[in-house]
C-alpha cells in the first residue's frame, strides 16, 4: 500500500475514532443524567416517606394513610425502573468505551505502519542521494585523472 493510500486510511481511522469518542461521551452524559434522575427520585421518595411518617405520628385517617402507602409504592416502582435505565445506560457506555478503545488501537497501528513506511521511504531517498553523490564524485575523480 502506498504512503498516500495509507495516509487516507489513517485519516479515515481517525475520523472513525472521533465519532466513537463522541458516541462514548454522549453515552456517559446519558448515564450521568439518569443517575441524577435516580438520585432525585430516591431523595423525593425518602422525603415523602418522612412526611408520611410525621403525619402518621400526629394521626391520619386510614384512607389517607392508604393513599400515602400507594404513592410510596409507585415511587418504589419508579425507582426500580430508573435503576434499570441506569444499568442499561452503564452497559451501553461500557460497550461504547470498549469500541472506542479498539478503534484507538486500530488507528495507532495504522499510524505506526505509516510512520514505518515514511521512515523507510526517507532512508531509501537518503541512500539514492548518497549513491548519486558517490557517482558524481567518482565521475569528477575520473575526469581529473584523464
Amino acid at each position: 500500500m502506498s504512503i498516500s493510500q495509507l495516509k487516507m486510511v489513517a485519516e479515515w481511522e481517525e475520523q472513525k475514532e472521533q465519532k466513537l469518542i463522541r458516541d462514548f461521551q454522549l453515552a456517559q452524559q446519558y448515564l450521568q443524567e439518569h443517575k441524577r434522575k435516580l438520585a432525585g427520585l430516591e431523595q423525593y421518595r425518602l422525603d415523602y416517606l418522612r412526611q408520611a411518617q410525621q403525619k402518621a405520628k400526629v394521626g391520619v385517617a386510614a384512607s389517607t394513610f392508604n393513599q400515602h402507602q400507594q404513592f410510596i409504592g409507585k415511587l418504589d416502582k419508579a425507582c426500580e425502573q430508573q435503576s434499570m435505565v441506569v444499568r442499561k445506560a452503564m452497559l451501553v457506555a461500557d460497550q461504547r468505551r470498549m469500541t472506542w478503545l479498539a478503534q484507538q488501537k486500530k488507528r495507532k497501528a495504522v499510524e505506526m505502519l505509516l510512520e514505518k513506511q515514511q521512515h523507510q521511504a526517507f532512508l531509501l531517498g537518503e541512500k539514492r542521494e548518497q549513491h548519486m553523490l558517490d557517482e558524481l564524485a567518482l565521475q569528477k575523480f575520473v575526469r581529473q585523472k584523464v
